[in-house]
């Protein structure tokens, strides 16, 4: 495992990150003690989460990642650990939060961050994100930018003013993004210089050999304003392994939340996917390392972010470090990519 420096932050992070998306919906407590202790024993030192999830996460569930997170976490070194979890961003399906008044603004920050140490049982979060955005940005297969549906929003300075209070009383160490643009990106930058306020060291975007996006805009912007990604979503949910090519596997994402995620029901998927998958049984490794090794080696990218349900999965998802592709590889995985371009950004 190789760590790699998070911006310009002093978090030290190895490149596969885990995420814990499932625990408390598709995983019990002692399902996801277990993911973390392999995970952590193979030397994953940085862990990602949000108090959002379980995803989809019914009023039930609220919170229930980190409360099983926060039983585990009492247990380790807390300081060989880096901790990362998220702040909801206005949305009018999270009624159950914050009875649906999530704004980035003071008095949600302060309630979410209180939340979320109290859940993980810690004093302080290293890495606290902004899962999307307070402003109107397209999200989440959303095409198009459209200004008519545009909204009020916290300013960015004065989201940064909270952050900044957080940060003095050693509440959280850093700030990241997710799901931002590369306007978003220069804005905090730009912002955070001129009035002196903490700037964003991460990025949390999707990334993967069917959504390549973040090259055309964001990689310019975090470049220029030292930015790590964290990119997640790099299995496509799931299709780049090639599970979903003959059948749907029950308990599967797809057949437990397949209506969900109507975008990747589409030709090109199926098609990339098959040309994926036969590129990776051709060099013998698994369609899953492929997509994963292929994310690793983008100069951009800070680290991975793996969500696995089973100890089998993850154990896969690991190997990908050991998996180094030279150029013959990357020119046939382009080939690829100019027939299936971004089927599911």
């Amino acid at each position: 495992m190789k760590y790699n420096l998070l911006g310009d932050s002093d978090l030290r992070v190895s490149e596969i990150c885990l995420g814990t998306m499932t625990y408390g919906y598709q995983n019990t407590q002692e399902e996801a003690h277990k993911l973390l202790d392999y995970a952590v024993s193979q030397g994953v030192n940085f862990i990602d989460t949000s108090e959002t999830y379980p995803f989809p996460n019914p009023t039930k569930t609220l919170g229930m990642t980190e409360e099983y997170m926060g039983q585990w976490l009492i247990k380790q070194q807390r300081d060989q650990l880096i901790i990362a979890t998220k702040i909801a961003g206005v949305s009018p399906q999270l009624t159950w939060i914050r009875n649906g008044q999530n704004r980035i603004d003071r008095a949600n920050v302060i309630e979410a961050v209180e939340g979320s140490l109290k859940r993980l049982q810690t004093d302080y979060i290293d890495l606290y994100q902004i899962h999307w955005p307070d402003r109107y940005v397209p999200l989440f297969g959303d095409p198009d930018y459209d200004p008519q549906r545009e909204r009020d929003t916290v300013p960015i300075a004065e989201q940064l003013e909270v952050f900044a209070n957080l940060i003095k009383d050693g509440k959280i160490r850093y700030l990241g993004v997710s799901n931002e643009t590369a306007w978003g990106v220069c804005e905090f930058g730009h912002i955070a210089q001129q009035l002196n306020l903490p700037k964003i060291v991460s990025i949390q975007n999707g990334f993967s050999l069917f959504n390549r996006l973040f090259h055309l805009n964001l990689a310019e912007a975090c470049r220029f304003n030292n930015v790590g990604l964290l990119a997640y979503n790099p299995l496509a949910f799931g299709f780049l392994t090639g599970k979903y090519l003959s059948d749907i596997p029950k308990n599967s994402r797809l057949d437990l939340f397949g209506g969900m995620y109507s975008r990747y029901d589409q030709a090109n998927v199926t098609e990339g996917t098959k040309s994926y998958v036969n590129l990776a049984r051709k060099y013998e490794i698994t369609p899953a390392q492929l997509a994963l090794a292929y994310v690793r080696t983008r100069w951009f990218v800070t680290s991975t972010i793996v969500g696995s349900t089973k100890i089998e999965q993850l154990q896969e998802n690991l190997g990908s470090v050991n998996i180094e592709l030279d150029q013959i590889i990357l020119t046939e995985i382009e080939q690829i990519h100019h027939r299936y371009p971004n089927p599911t950004p």
